[in-house]
């Protein structure tokens, strides 16, 4: 059977039709094709995820090796008339105007009729002595229709006694598409996803004629390294390389950079991704509205900065509290002494860091500390010592049940409590405005 043989030899898996796999896949199934008139399996169930290449590697293989076959989206086909309909308009659209236009007036509402109207196509257009493959895509919608539907498609070569392949190809697995009765077990076949440096090949691909190879692999390199942990749909990371790209060659276009200054690069697309992050896989407003959307919050991030404090009113010490939180959760463990020690003497940036703690902490999100880093950090940044009374932990109870800071551990732990600050960098400068404290030259990532 074509596609079995094709998928045994060597994983159908594309995104591209430059990719060498597919040409691989395609001279390995041309080797079975050479006697079509043989029967094939009943069905097949094709599974995977979002964007790894499904709909493309069937679509390319029957198209390829000239292959009679229908493909219907069951989306766009939602109740079965829709579907039968489409699955016998293209079974006739090389027929005669005369017969197509005959062929259209007849009404298919019932299965029954789409397997009369189905042989009566088959014999019009001459398939009697080859394999006609019935390909569904988003199978799953399937199950929403009518009962009968989906054994009815399983079965389809037995009810109509043609040479007959159906091919579902659907996101989610085959336990959830078994019915009670009348099931025909398909033929399953598995696409897995892509895993990195696969994905790195496949959007090279997108790279503007404008730049070279080397300077947008970079940049999808970069992309990579942030989004990947939460995100592994090709189609979404098109998405965000493509919307991101401007603003990664933006300091290029001005002269301000060459493509080699990484360092500067990075520095100008990292409030760009981390926004950007926010929005994965949620599609509420167009790329060009996003866009707007960004422009106007960075022109009014002066004034939301001023008014943030203005939505909570936090005592004296709480504000320091809170700015001691905050460095707290964003300033490795390791650069207190650089910054709350006095006479620590010159450290190299590069020299009292680890190799896993050069990434920016804004955009990992806050880490836990200590409650003892907690108050050695107030003690350093207050102007007056403050003594560790109970109205100092009764103020930090009070943020947490503001909601400013999150209990990262449970209270009876031997090692005591642990905190995250959960605060925005906004809300934070305007906060340490009020008391004429500058955090920005506390932070590590600012430095």
């Amino acid at each position: 059977m074509v596609f079995v043989t094709a998928r045994t030899q060597h994983r159908a898996r594309v995104a591209e039709p430059r990719d060498s796999n597919l040409r691989f896949t395609v001279g390995s199934a041309q080797q079975w094709t050479k006697e079509r008139q043989h029967f094939s399996f009943p069905s097949i169930f094709i599974y995977g995820h979002r964007a790894t290449g499904k709909t493309y590697v069937m679509h390319t293989l029957l198209k390829v090796l000239e292959l009679p076959h229908v493909i219907v989206n069951c989306i766009e086909c939602f109740t079965s008339r829709l579907l039968f309909e489409e699955i016998l308009s293209q079974m006739n659209s090389h027929c005669s105007a005369m017969e197509r236009e005959f062929s259209s007036h007849e009404c298919c509402d019932t299965f029954n009729d789409f397997v009369r109207l189905y042989k009566q196509a088959t014999l019009e257009q001459d398939l009697q002595n080859e394999t006609v493959y019935i390909v569904l895509d988003k199978a799953e919608r399937l199950r929403e229709m009518e009962v009968n539907l989906l054994a009815g498609f399983q079965r389809l070569q037995e009810l109509t006694g043609c040479n007959v392949t159906v091919l579902f190809l659907s996101e989610i697995v085959w336990e959830k598409f078994r019915p009670n009765t009348g099931c025909f077990e398909p033929l399953t076949l598995y696409f897995p996803g892509y895993n990195k440096g696969e994905l790195q090949r496949i959007l090279s691909h997108d790279h503007p004629a404008e730049y070279s190879d080397d300077f947008y692999t970079s940049y999808i390199n970069i992309l990579l390294s942030i989004f990947y942990t939460v995100c592994r749909d090709l189609k979404e990371l098109r998405h965000l390389a493509a919307l991101n790209f401007p603003k990664f060659c933006e300091p290029v276009v001005k002269g301000e950079a060459k493509e080699s200054d990484t360092h500067r690069l990075w520095k100008n697309i990292e409030p760009h991704f981390k926004k950007a992050m926010q929005t994965v896989y949620l599609r509420e407003i167009s790329s060009s509205q996003w866009e707007k959307i960004q422009q106007e919050d960075r022109e009014a991030n002066q004034l939301k900065g001023l008014s943030a404090h203005a939505h909570v009113e936090l005592p004296y010490y709480s504000k320091f509290l809170l700015i001691a939180a905050y460095l707290a959760s964003y300033n490795p463990a390791r650069t207190d002494k650089r910054f709350f020690l006095k006479h620590h003497g010159k450290i190299k940036k590069t020299n009292f860091l680890k190799k896993h703690e050069k990434t920016s902490n804004h955009l990992i999100g806050p880490k836990p500390f200590p409650l003892d880093r907690l108050l050695a950090i107030l003690y350093s940044i207050v102007d007056s010592r403050v003594a560790p009374t109970a109205n100092i932990f009764s103020q930090i109870t009070s943020l947490v049940t503001l909601q400013l800071l999150s209990m990262a551990g449970h209270d009876d732990q031997l090692d005591g409590p642990k905190y995250k600050c959960t605060v925005s960098l906004d809300f934070i400068r305007a906060v340490a405005r009020t008391v004429n404290f500058d955090i920005i030259k506390y932070l590590y990532d600012f430095l």
